[in-house]
């Protein structure tokens, strides 16, 4: 059996999903109810309260860790989940981390997620560790001022990254979750292109097909929106990263095309797959 912690989000919906179709018994973790896939099982855990996955653990082969945003302040425990699993049995975790752990080492948010990076390489489990950037979800963030506005609104318009398809980070969590080759080393997931603010409204509007205004925000007006949903640790060290990407963050990653056997998908798919949140 394999659990899948947020389960419900946009990297570990697609997850479950392929691993059920692999012929895989999953159990769903996520804070709230939420519809899964046929035939798995779907169980509500708060991970800041670690006790509570023991009997979620029980019997299970590997773990997907995805660390929920109040995971990522500076009184959280992360590294608790890791010590459950390898006292449960579990044998192997896929670990969701960041880029900015090496691109960044010295960022607040980022330090504690090496911490977890090495705390899981030090529990004697196999393990695997996946480095995404910014993830092409984000701009979800744009949908209700797309639909009421025609508008997306973020911060440093013409800077841009290589942000990844959730659903890529999905099936290479899969593959290492599944096949023995990729244990023990890091991935690093980017999309293929690097691709700036203004260029996601632009393909938004496409899809729509329908203009879509782009709107500049300050760093002070982004930060506010970020801090309703993540530790303002995390918001400054995300910031600082979409306003001056460095060499490494805005490198094209070859690992997804090395585990997959094809290249990452661009942010047009996402758009296309999701349009119908912007309508």
């Amino acid at each position: 059996m394999i659990v899948v912690t947020g389960a419900t989000g946009n990297v570990g919906r697609p997850l479950t999903q392929a691993l059920a179709e692999a012929g895989e018994q999953v159990t769903a973790v996520s804070r709230h109810a939420a519809a899964v896939p046929d035939g798995v099982r779907h169980v509500p855990a708060d991970l800041t309260e670690p006790a509570g996955l023991t009997p979620v653990l029980d019997g299970a082969k590997a773990l997907f860790l995805l660390l929920s945003g109040d995971l990522h302040a500076p009184e959280a425990r992360p590294t608790d989940i890791i010590d459950l699993a390898a006292a449960s049995g579990v044998r192997r975790v896929v670990l969701l981390s960041s880029q900015g752990v090496a691109t960044r080492p010295l960022g607040p948010s980022r330090i504690a997620m090496r911490a977890v990076e090495d705390a899981l390489r030090e529990s004697g489990l196999e393990w695997a560790v996946l480095r995404p950037g910014g993830f092409a979800s984000n701009a979800l963030a744009w949908a209700e001022s797309v639909r009421t506005q025609g508008t997306v609104a973020a911060p440093f318009g013409d800077v841009g990254v290589p942000i990844v398809d959730p659903a890529d980070i999905a099936e290479v969590a899969a593959a290492c979750l599944l096949d023995d080759r990729h244990t023990g080393k890091v991935f690093e997931l980017t999309g293929p292109e690097v691709i700036t603010p203004r260029r996601q409204a632009q393909a938004i509007a496409a899809a729509l097909g329908a203009p879509v205004r782009f709107h500049e925000l300050t760093r002070e007006e982004a930060k506010a929106a970020m801090t309703r949903f993540v530790p303002p640790e995390l918001a400054d060290d995300t910031l600082d990263i979409i306003a001056a990407p460095n060499p490494a963050e805005l490198r094209i990653s070859p690992d997804t095309e090395r585990i997959l056997g094809r290249a990452p998908r661009p942010f047009d798919d996402w758009v296309t797959r999701n349009i119908a949140a912007f309508r």
